[in-house]
């Protein structure tokens, strides 16, 4: 037992020491290392949610197709649990224990761990900002809460996650807008990029009364930079007019996933990086592998 906690520390210090995490690389190894007697049933009545989990809103129609595979074929991997006082918490694969019950199962395949409340959170935030689509307003609370939970810069973060300095401090910057707004973009009410442009707005009311507008009105992106732009314009004279391409919000958010510089114009999308590394990341995230 002693062995498999050692082994389970080393894979911990390893993760999130390491230069990128990797949920993946954490849960495989839990599961290839469990032998077949560590694998349970555990009754889905005795477990709970994660304290930690940042997922606030679960798709129900992707839940109903991962039930109906469930029911179908049953749990393909195992979840991963702590014993708590009363039953116990799950550390990773909430939306497998969503399906389950919607499918109408008792119990569910699961392996036992002991984390500490820190690495539950850390853990938590990791399946969802890797494995799921996090919504914008979870994805940039997941992100403060492991600034503040490992006590790290946005800089140290953005290398861990593989993402952009800009993108991380982008996503931050939400959280700076009125909560009425936030809750618009937690249900998919306004998208991550009319978020962008009311982030960078500093009058609380003048942020409200345009969210409305973008869901009365369904305003595209283009349409509620025009306004803010004009807007702002009439206001600061001396302020420098917006680059005039129809492309320019998806070039900023596509610059913010990769981290490279991005040009959208003439029907053509150009990417531009720096060295060989920037280029081995950009071809691993479109999938492409060179034969040396």
């Amino acid at each position: 037992m002693e062995n498999k906690r050692r082994a389970l520390g080393r894979g911990l210090e390893q993760l999130f020491n390491s230069e990128n995490l990797d949920f993946n690389q954490l849960e495989t190894s839990i599961v290839e290392e469990a032998g077949k007697d560590e694998i349970v049933q555990v009754n889905l009545s005795e477990l709970r949610s994660n304290p930690y989990q940042p997922r606030k809103v679960f798709d129900e129609e992707a839940l109903k197709e991962l039930s109906a595979s469930i029911k179908e074929n049953g749990v393909f991997q195992p979840i991963i649990i702590k014993k708590s006082i009363k039953g116990y918490e799950i550390i990773a694969g909430e939306r497998r224990v969503k399906a389950s019950i919607l499918a109408g199962l008792t119990t569910i395949p699961a392996i036992v761990r002991d984390f500490t409340d820190e690495e539950m959170m850390q853990i938590a935030l990791l399946e969802n900002l890797q494995r799921e689509d996090l919504n914008a307003i979870e994805e940039a609370t997941a992100y403060k809460a492991m600034i503040d939970a490992l006590g790290i810069t946005q800089e140290e973060l953005s290398k861990k996650l593989g993402k952009s300095r800009s993108h991380v401090t982008n996503m931050l910057g939400l959280l700076r807008l009125p909560k009425e707004t936030q809750d618009l973009v937690l249900h998919g009410k306004i998208s991550m990029g009319h978020a962008r442009v009311l982030s960078k707005l500093n009058d609380t009311d003048k942020i409200n009364e345009l969210s409305k507008r973008i869901v009365k009105e369904d305003l595209s992106v283009r349409a509620l930079e025009s306004i803010v732009y004009t807007n702002d314009s009439k206001s600061k004279s001396k302020k420098v007019k917006p680059k005039n391409n129809k492309y320019t919000y998806i070039e900023e958010m596509v610059k913010d996933k990769l981290g490279m510089k991005v040009a959208i114009d003439n029907n053509k999308f150009q990417i531009y990086f720096s060295n060989d590394d920037e280029l081995e990341k950009l071809l691993n995230l479109l999938k492409i592998k060179i034969d040396e």
